[in-house]
């Protein structure tokens, strides 16, 4: 189960995929077997399945006996899928689809990109959306079984709630310019790129010109972060873009450098997904990161006491 800011902001799934920014592929790759390694409740696991968990939870950086990991977590995931269903809360597949676009967007990656990083990891396309779908639905159930807002209502049913008004948001499209400092180097001339990226500010020309005003300066990039709605703002940029005065905003030093994000757009919106995201942050808000966890183990624990599960 994820965390509530994680929920907020990025459709419950980012947060596990952070460590995958870097995208680290694994040499070699995994090859998908089909001997049965355990069944929960008459559902079979593989060994292939197992191998493509253990290679997304490398991807992930994950210590320890990963294939032992990946075999306790598909365990819990069959257990998972079970009650979504039964409870109708299950997101759709066109949610899936648009969270892993917007995955492999965030990211700098088309579609099919993504899609040869994991086949190269031996990860694979499908296993990545289920992995998503779970950790997206399963939010509902929990919710909807320890009374932690608005539970499995739809999002029609919310609005209807609101009187028949979808909720407003702010919507930004950004990029990101980072003034890049080597780690080597850091201590020497971190006080000197930060002094570099805020008189850049001021000569910033806009978006459509944010890279060829990049390459006339040394180490800097660009990256296009394109569409974040305010619910699902990192933390550490929110308040920096709430106080921008202008096109940019002002500079915060990272592990990569020192940057700023150029807006290029801001408008309130209130479409369907951006006011999903708005309701999600109210119930989020009801209830703690903690509690939440909490209440999704001893959801599983229940799931597994009284389920069959048969080890090979």
């Amino acid at each position: 189960m994820m965390g509530r800011k994680s929920l907020v902001r990025a459709m419950a799934f980012a947060a596990a995929m952070a460590a995958c920014v870097a995208v680290v592929v694994p040499a070699g790759s995994v090859q998908a077997a089909s001997t049965v390694v355990a069944v929960v409740n008459n559902t079979p696991i593989t060994s292939g399945d197992v191998a493509r968990r253990a290679a997304f939870l490398r991807l992930q950086r994950t210590k320890g006996n990963v294939n032992a990991i990946a075999r306790e977590q598909l365990i819990d995931d069959v257990l998972k899928r079970a009650e979504i269903l039964r409870a109708k809360m299950s997101v759709s597949s066109s949610d899936v689809d648009a969270a892993y676009a917007r995955f492999a967007a965030s990211n700098k990656l088309t579609g099919k990109q993504l899609e040869q990083i994991l086949d190269r990891a031996g990860v694979g396309v499908e296993h990545f959306k289920q992995f998503i779908a779970v950790q997206m639905s399963w939010p509902r159930v929990v919710n909807a079984r320890y009374g932690g807002g608005q539970g499995g209502k739809t999002f029609m049913e919310r609005v209807k709630e609101n009187g028949g008004q979808k909720p407003v948001t702010t919507e930004y499209f950004l990029k990101q310019i980072i003034f890049v400092v080597p780690e080597k180097r850091r201590n020497a001339i971190l006080g000197k790129r930060k002094q570099e990226a805020e008189a850049s500010r001021a000569k910033f020309p806009g978006c459509d010109a944010a890279k060829s005003f990049a390459a006339t300066m040394l180490d800097v990039s660009v990256r296009d972060l394109g569409r974040v709605l305010a619910p699902e703002m990192p933390d550490e940029w929110k308040p920096l873009v709430e106080k921008a005065n202008g096109t940019t905003t002002g500079t915060r030093v990272t592990e990569r450098g020192v940057e700023y994000l150029a807006i290029c757009n801001k408008r309130e919106v209130n479409d369907d997904y951006a006011g999903e995201l708005v309701f999600r942050a109210e119930e989020a808000s009801k209830s703690t990161s903690s509690a939440s966890e909490e209440n999704s183990k001893k959801y599983i624990a229940e799931l597994r006491k009284k389920a069959t599960i048969i080890s090979h």
